[in-house]
């Protein structure tokens, strides 16, 4: 397989964390993916044409997933509040699934799939002109993702609220009405998938804001659904996320 991946810049890095295309060789693909706090628009080609258009809701677990041979997918990594300002909807019901689009979906067809910098600059200007014709956006909402994506987790409920000056209890109706979860799970999950980076190298201690060894373990396994070792380890390139951070 190839892979690559290009993140965002400027403000529509608020929207979206990064552009990906992975390309399968004459073999199915069978992997894992691990919950990582965000949700992707894919689109899958073959022959140079568009045969699937795909939405996936946030993965609180870890899923398992087949990508047929000779087939390129590039996606779309997007924020949690572009749930609300770019696509106008809650994803609560697509927890842990995905659902198919139409093909022509965002004026696709018109995009260039043979060029991943044509692609990911045409999607980025049909996007960045619909978030110019949005009503104000909601600052708490803002403030409250740019602050959970920047710390990657590491901040506290109460902190969030004192810094949004929006209270828990109506940030966590928020989000189980959006997301279908809690924002301490959302932040959890942030800070595990942040975790990656070093399990990937080696590193099988807690690197981020975890009590001790034992908590490191038990929420990674909790989020994952494996041990760091495990997740290590990565037999058969089983994990995706880890896989495609050792190729980038």
């Amino acid at each position: 397989m190839s892979y690559q991946e290009k993140h965002t810049k400027g403000f529509i890095s608020n929207f979206i964390k990064s552009f990906w295309e992975f390309e399968t060789c004459e073999n199915e693909c069978y992997y894992e993916i691990l919950p990582d706090g965000f949700f992707d628009l894919i689109f899958e080609i073959k022959n140079g044409q568009i045969t699937k258009v795909s939405l996936t809701g946030v993965w609180t677990k870890q899923i398992q997933i087949s990508i047929p041979k000779n087939i390129k997918l590039i996606g779309v990594c997007f924020k949690l509040i572009s749930a609300e300002y770019i696509f106008k909807k809650s994803i609560k019901e697509l927890k842990n699934t995905t659902t198919n689009l139409p093909t022509n979906f965002f004026g696709c067809e018109n995009f260039d799939f043979g060029n991943f910098e044509k692609f990911t600059d045409s999607i980025t200007e049909k996007l960045k002109y619909g978030l110019k014709n949005l009503k104000e956006i909601d600052s708490r909402k803002f403030e409250l993702f740019k602050i959970i994506y920047d710390r990657k987790g590491e901040i506290s409920v109460q902190e969030i609220s004192e810094r949004t000056f929006w209270s828990k209890r109506q940030i966590n109706r928020y989000f189980n009405s959006r997301f279908g979860f809690s924002l301490k799970t959302f932040c959890n999950i942030l800070k595990c998938h942040s975790s990656l980076k070093h399990i990937a190298n080696g590193k099988l201690f807690p690197e981020n804001n975890y009590y001790d060894q034992a908590h490191f373990i038990k929420q990674v396994k909790q989020i994952t659904g494996s041990t760091p070792t495990n997740l290590y380890l990565n037999e058969n390139d089983r994990f995706l996320q880890l896989t495609t951070i050792q190729t980038t």
